[in-house]
């Protein structure tokens, strides 16, 4: 009984890890990041994304532009 149990519990951890590694997602939940569509702000905190906000020659790139108050917005002549 304890070998049939050991068993499932196997296949259940290596269902799960390989789902999860199919669908893309992280192990360490923990770890903020996502993704960033270019000319979208959306559910976007520019902290988690220091390589994109950190440089604005980056942030133009993906359509970003930051006001004089230091936030970040989509610039008016995004054209994606």
């Amino acid at each position: 009984m304890l070998t049939k149990t050991k068993i499932a519990l196997a296949a259940a951890l290596v269902i799960g890890t390989a789902s999860a590694a199919l669908a893309g997602q992280s192990v360490d939940r923990t770890a903020p990041g996502g993704s960033v569509m270019p000319g979208s702000m959306d559910g976007v905190n520019p902290a988690y994304h220091p390589g994109i906000f950190g440089n604005p020659a980056v942030a133009k790139s993906y359509g970003f532009v930051q006001s004089t108050d230091g936030t970040w917005h989509v610039s008016q002549a995004w054209r994606g």
